[in-house]
């Protein structure tokens, strides 16, 4: 009888032991899976909330001219906006690109776009130098075969925040002329020769 007791006590505390921490420790190894992986889909989360912002703008062409082209714009890491501008049929020379307060290019003038995009009222300029309009960019110099090509990084812009420095449906204007970056309020660019609205990426 004192055997059998004794085989039973060996047997329930072998079981006690197998159940006991063995379980709780199972337990905790769950939870720590549970909260790397919960870390993980934060990271991925954030990862997307800080994914690159695109726009683009179809430029056709106003006063009777031709031009056609597109203007695309990234956010970098940095916060700033890579403006890459591509144009077809426009005229030797220089031509002062802008960006004008109103996505709209309906006139045929393309007036509907209104003046400089200039949030913070400042002076017309050039970029960089001074005071400058928000949507003051650069000049574009275009070949004999009527192609031009302008990148440019810029530090003020955002795309699609709702600040003032969104670009989204502000309008990209290209003059007849180049831009003086003197004169007011627009640097006696001529008259408008192409425009198109930015509109956010998909």
């Amino acid at each position: 009888m004192k055997t059998l007791n004794y085989f039973l006590f060996i047997g329930a505390l072998s079981l006690a032991v197998a159940c006991g921490p063995g379980a709780n420790n199972s337990e905790e190894s769950a939870t720590d899976r549970i909260e790397i992986t919960e870390n993980q889909m934060d990271n991925m989360e954030s990862e997307t909330d800080t994914a690159e912002q695109s726009a683009m703008a179809v430029l056709s062409g106003a006063n009777g001219s031709e031009v056609s082209g597109t203007a695309t714009f990234n956010q970098t890491a940095e916060g700033k906006v890579k403006l890459v501008l591509s144009v077809n049929n426009l005229s030797t020379g220089k031509h002062a690109v802008h960006l004008h307060e109103n996505g709209d290019c309906s006139a045929a003038d393309a007036t509907s776009a209104g003046g400089h995009w200039n949030p913070e009222g400042e002076e017309h300029g050039k970029r960089g130098e001074g005071e400058f309009h928000a949507g003051d960019i650069n000049n574009l110099t275009v070949g004999e075969d009527g192609l031009g090509s302008l990148v440019m990084v810029v530090d003020g812009w955002s795309i699609g925040d709702g600040q003032d420095s969104d670009i989204l449906n502000k309008a990209v204007i290209i003059h007849a002329e180049a831009d003086d970056f003197t004169s007011q309020p627009s640097g006696d660019a001529g008259s408008r020769v192409a425009c198109g609205v930015i509109q956010e990426s998909t």
